[in-house]
């Protein structure tokens, strides 16, 4: 039997026959020891709202649906998935080039400012109508980041790199100009959009060894030294147009890079000391005004084997802890290295990839104790980089978008894990009464994680990774009985973050499949 109690409550996972029928196992929450607060979950817009934003009304509002609402339909199943968090890429002027970007046609951005030095409001339509939709649905936190400063300062006038080297792609005596860009961009989504823009990325994936070198998107690399001087530049703009929005750093493309050095030299790695160790003058950022101590980076490349995954973010969450900073995911998509589903070739509408995401975001929030957790992209094509997929035969212009258990799997952590909730170590005990260490994290069985959110009520994120039937059983120690409402989402195609039930006591985990327990 296996329990799961806290704060009098217990949760007790009956074993399958087949495992142990006779063993028992206790999973109990300790609220003596709190873990982080999470602050929200997410996905960005690149590329792809540039096209949705301008598609009809009905299809915009299906697409907002399912990432960002709140609200439940007449049958009481969830529209959506509730993100906390949207990321909108602020364009570098790709899009104005046409074929001279050396930019697919897809993943080229338009840019707010012209070459006169003037702004135009009208670029980025369909982006911003979706974080017009996106506020409408009451997602509370909207991150900006930027993959290249805009052409007319970068040293090449692209906005990717083309094989350039690792230094960042902007000229010296344009530090001032992004930054001031940046500021007056953020100010101008305010006043003519209404959406207020709560943190600003500068430098996404600077460490990348592959130095963007095109023709498939914007980028830049830039050296801890270059991304201090961007954050030093951005926090004098901030705060000379009265900005409150706060910079996020660096939004690492590889947990690797922020630990120590990963295919590149030593000028793009150790990013966590070199930004917020007071001994790192040059590439300190600890006194940056709107800076918060706060480091952001992506999940790519470390999700196998699977010791390394939990060993590489126990690292991460040690190397915060020992700089006194906080740690957010703020990307991931599946890639090459994630052999175990066969790799990012393919859009998988099944539990398949859905389940392998899901145990990455445990890792992250258990083991990396992440606040904030973001996939890549919102929708996407043939490939395992969208929570939805998008069907067009010219170029995105027009097409339709499905759903995914991906997507819905996200929901069981971004619909009941609110901005504002804490997690909560669990203590896992054998029928012996001795501790089973990392009882709760079986990465091909059953992974649990429990949260109380701000309002006092728990939640409890369940993945059953395995082909086995769990049956559980809720128990509260010393009080009446609660009731749970429960949300799944399995390889059933009903079974899409579909409430199935209440329960005072027993149900059970289904095959391959991920659960939230909500306290009624």
């Amino acid at each position: 039997m296996l329990k799961i109690g806290f704060h009098g409550i217990s949760l007790a996972l009956m074993l399958s026959a087949s495992v142990q029928a006779s063993a028992q196992t206790r999973y109990t929450v300790l609220p003596s020891s709190p873990e982080q607060h999470i602050q929200h979950f997410g996905a960005s817009d690149a590329w792809s709202m540039q096209f949705i934003g301008l598609w009809p009304e009905k299809q915009q509002q299906q697409v907002a649906d399912w990432l960002f609402s709140l609200e439940n339909d007449a049958q009481g199943k969830p529209k959506g998935i509730g993100l906390s968090i949207w990321r909108f890429n602020l364009g570098a002027g790709s899009a104005e080039q046409g074929d001279k970007a050396q930019i697919n046609y897809g993943t080229r951005t338009e840019c707010f400012l012209n070459a006169d030095g003037t702004y135009d409001w009208s670029k980025q339509a369909g982006q911003r109508r979706f974080l017009k939709l996106a506020k409408e649905r009451g997602v509370p936190y909207i991150l900006a980041f930027c993959n290249s400063a805009p052409v007319y300062f970068t040293k090449n006038g692209l906005a990717t790199n083309t094989g350039r080297g690792g230094t960042i792609n902007l000229r010296d005596d344009c530090y001032d100009d992004f930054a001031r860009f940046m500021a007056t961009s953020i100010k101008g989504i305010e006043q003519h959009d209404g959406v207020h823009i709560d943190y600003i990325s500068p430098c996404n994936e600077p460490d990348g060894h592959w130095n963007w070198l095109g023709p498939k998107q914007e980028g830049s690399p830039a050296t801890n030294r270059e991304v201090a001087h961007v954050a030093r530049e951005l926090g004098k703009a901030l705060f000379k147009q009265k900005l409150k929005t706060e910079i996020l750093v660096n939004e690492s493309s590889d947990y690797r890079c922020m630990l120590g050095t990963h295919e590149a030299d030593w000028q793009r790695g150790y990013e966590i000391k070199a930004l917020f160790s007071k001994d790192s003058t040059d590439t300190y950022v600890g006194n940056v005004k709107n800076l918060p101590r706060l480091i952001g980076g992506h999940s790519y490349w470390t999700t196998t084997p699977l010791d390394y995954m939990r060993q590489c973010r126990m690292q991460i969450r040690e190397a915060c802890k020992e700089q006194g900073i906080k740690f957010w995911q703020t990307e991931i998509c599946i890639m090459g290295n994630d052999e175990e589903i066969g790799g990012g070739g393919g859009y998988d509408f099944s539990m398949k990839t859905a389940l392998y995401v899901a145990r990455v975001i445990h890792h992250d929030l258990c083991f990396a104790n992440a606040e904030s957790w973001s996939w890549w992209r919102a929708a996407g094509g043939d490939y395992r980089d969208g929570l939805l997929r998008v069907y067009s035969n010219d170029q995105w212009k027009s097409g339709y978008a499905v759903d995914s258990k991906l997507l819905w799997t996200l929901g069981n952590y971004s619909r009941f894990v609110r901005p504002g909730a804490q997690r909560f170590d669990i203590k896992t005990t054998g029928e012996d009464g001795k501790e089973i260490a990392e009882g709760f994290n079986d990465p091909k069985g059953v992974m649990c994680s429990a949260y109380r959110n701000s309002n006092g009520k728990w939640a409890i994120v369940a993945i059953n990774y395995s082909e086995d039937v769990k049956p559980v059983k809720f128990d509260i120690d010393g009080q009446a009985s609660k009731t749970w409402k429960m949300y799944r989402t399995s390889d059933i195609s009903a079974e899409s973050l579909l409430p199935v039930g209440t329960t005072e006591g027993t149900t059970s985990l289904a095959p391959r499949s991920i659960t939230t327990l909500v306290e009624e």
